[in-house]
């Protein structure tokens, strides 16, 4: 009995109950530290606020206007242009969001009036990444298999109309309807857009709800990362003529 009371039983006695609550410990608040305090967080959604003003110049040379001479013709996607996706994750038993993009974005627009007639965007699928490299490779492979499907496509199929255009610089929600194609497989989506006209350029963000069982979009699920079946296609479109 007297043994049993010495510090040195005592000692032990308290390091195998030490040992699996610090176990423990690690299991549960390890992967929390991780995910919430050393590991960045996602990125917000791309937004008309990640743009810089047009250049002075342009802008005073091709200001907004009101009538259909200030945007009717054709327009470009042009540098400053963004995509990616955005998809809810449980990281080691913690929700967080995967986010992956790309600055690799074509597309044309043509505008009749104050009508969006045509709408065609081109993403390279096959450059977007994120901050994880093997998340990227698992993305590149079996969920999107880029070297069969490289690109995802937007066509718009319903006109926009833009009615009274707002000032220069000042932001205006519209609807839109169109086809988009992930991984070989065309859905029509429809969706809102923020819109406006900024130093002769017309800049566009969205979000495009997506749902993996209908794009035919594999499980992205492995490993210590559940992903859910639905995400959004982010866009930031900067067109110039």
């Amino acid at each position: 009995r007297l043994a049993a009371c010495q510090p040195g039983a005592m000692s032990r006695r308290a390091w195998f109950i030490a040992i699996p609550v610090a176990a423990l410990v690690l299991l549960v608040g390890g992967p929390w530290l991780y995910i919430n305090v050393i590991r960045d967080g996602p990125p917000p959604r791309l937004s008309l606020d990640d743009l810089e003003a047009g250049d002075e110049e342009t802008s005073s040379t091709t200001a907004a206007s009101d009538d259909a001479d200030g945007i009717a013709g054709s327009w470009v996607v042009a540098d400053g242009s963004q995509a990616g996706y955005r998809v809810a994750e449980v990281l080691f038993g913690q929700d967080t969001e995967a986010v992956g993009r790309t600055e690799s974005v074509e597309g044309t627009m043509e505008i009749e009036g104050t009508t969006v007639v045509a709408t065609e965007v081109e993403v390279d699928v096959a450059s977007i990444t994120s901050d994880e490299a093997n998340r990227d490779r698992q993305f590149r492979g079996r969920i999107m298999s880029t070297d069969q499907f490289p690109t995802a496509t937007f066509s718009l199929t319903e006109p926009i109309e833009l009615d009274e255009l707002p000032a220069e610089g000042e932001q205006a929600t519209y609807s839109v309807t169109g086809e988009l194609t992930l991984r070989g497989v065309t859905n029509e989506v429809t969706f809102d857009v923020v819109a406006r006209q900024q130093g002769g350029r017309i800049e566009v963000s969205g979000s495009i709800p997506v749902d993996f069982d209908a794009f035919e979009i594999p499980d992205a699920s492995g490993g210590p990362a559940q992903v859910g079946r639905d995400g959004e296609l982010e866009l930031l479109l900067v067109f110039t003529r």
